[in-house]
């Protein structure tokens, strides 16, 4: 009799697919995607207004903020930085992009690059 795999709960499943190299840095990829679209989507709520008011303080149309809070993945083209702009200042924001260390040796040859000069 061939043996049964047990079902997993979210989190086993989460857990075990995520030790794959490959599968763990699609999904890395994409959280910080999710990142994005989560501070548009605030950003909107904030100045309380809607994908259409949107629109028409960018000069275009809903589905084109529906698309871009939406994000998309690696399927779609990234917005431009004179998008992203555009869609802060619609919202009455200031875009700021930022890199970060992904390591902490990374940040730890900086201070000490830092120290040094």
């Amino acid at each position: 009799m061939p043996k049964t795999k047990k079902l997993l709960n979210h989190e086993e499943f989460k857990k075990e697919i995520l030790s794959d190299p490959d599968v763990k840095a699609e999904y890395d990829a994409l959280d910080q995607e999710f990142v994005i679209i989560d501070e548009f989507l605030k950003a909107r709520h904030r100045a309380g207004l809607t994908q259409e008011e949107v629109a028409q303080r960018m000069g275009t149309k809903k589905p084109a903020i529906a698309r871009l809070e939406a994000g998309g993945g690696k399927k779609r083209h990234s917005p431009s930085i004179d998008t992203l702009r555009r869609y802060a200042d619609a919202v009455d924001h200031k875009l700021v992009i930022k890199m970060v260390p992904k390591r902490r040796d990374i940040e730890k040859r900086r201070i000490t690059y830092k120290n040094s000069i």
